[in-house]
């Protein structure tokens, strides 16, 4: 496992073509798994816990491929596979910052068999358990007709050994990576003052990874959050410059499915407070 840098800082999600795309690229195995979490068990736990449905779910048959999903993690940490009693893919959960969905083929389509989801970008584990990449997507734009067969292929053709990367973004003024509910989060965005300083809103990364599980057939979906605030850009010309770039291109039915008009109010009045053109200088530390 390798520590990258902060992705929004080296590599800002919204950098790419504006809307909705898939944006697949091969990475290197070695950066799978980014880590950056010291315990993340502590964090998810706590979620099983208060809203277990919510955040873990599996079904019938899914443990063969839960299981080799754990082999790979702990591959990727260099830790055995316990002898604890727990479901294979939450064990594995538990030990990464990233929530983990495992797919497969199921009455011939790709399905969501078991999952851990304690960083849910408005969607629950009960909600997407045992759905289709069809219906997992339906929100999407777009997707049924643009991009289904393309997604489909992808899975078919995933080869072992493979690993393949994604990222979005979007803002919100939720500052919890446990984010279930859309609507708490439009009304968090209400009572905020669109005062310039960007106070109460945050930029929220999603890093998608596929595997191949090359024994069971199936596919392990890795999902990692990055939440920043987004008055930290101020001191990041570039990272700035790209965000505004970004927000400004960013097509309608893009917006209305990320639900920024909520946050454009207190956006909008941050970037013209803090125009590229006049940011501060980089400053140590300012995306810790």
């Amino acid at each position: 496992m390798t520590l990258r840098a902060d992705p929004l800082m080296s590599d800002p999600p919204w950098a790419g073509p504006p809307g909705f795309g898939i944006g697949l690229r091969r990475i290197d195995p070695a950066g799978w798994l980014e880590g950056g979490e010291a315990r993340p068990w502590a964090r998810k736990d706590a979620l099983l816990k208060r809203v277990p449905r919510r955040v873990w779910g599996e079904v019938e048959g899914s443990r063969p491929g839960q299981a080799e999903a754990a082999a790979l993690v702990a591959g990727a940490l260099g830790i055995r596979l316990p002898g604890e009693d727990l479901p294979p893919l939450l064990w594995a959960a538990r030990r990464v910052p990233d929530d983990l969905v495992l797919m497969e083929s199921r009455e011939g389509d790709w399905t969501a068999t078991a999952l851990s989801l304690c960083a849910g970008s408005f969607f629950t584990a009960d909600q997407a358990l045992g759905r289709s990449l069809e219906a997992l997507h339906h929100p999407v734009p777009g997707f049924a007709n643009d991009l289904l067969l393309r997604v489909r292929r992808i899975f078919d053709n995933l080869p072992a050994g493979a690993v393949v990367e994604r990222r979005n973004w979007t803002v919100t003024a939720q500052g919890d990576l446990h984010a279930p509910e859309a609507a708490a989060a439009r009304a968090l965005a209400a009572r905020r003052r669109p005062d310039g300083s960007g106070r109460g809103f945050f930029v929220r990364c999603e890093r998608q990874t596929l595997r191949r599980l090359p024994e069971t057939g199936g596919v392990l979906f890795t999902i990692r959050i990055h939440l920043r605030p987004l008055q930290a850009l101020a001191a990041e010309p570039p990272a700035l410059a790209a965000f505004g770039q970004a927000w400004a291109a960013a097509p309608a039915d893009f917006r209305r499915y990320k639900g920024l008009a909520a946050v454009a109010p207190g956006v909008e009045a941050f970037l013209s407070a803090n125009p590229p053109e006049t940011a501060a200088r980089p400053s140590q530390g300012a995306f810790p």
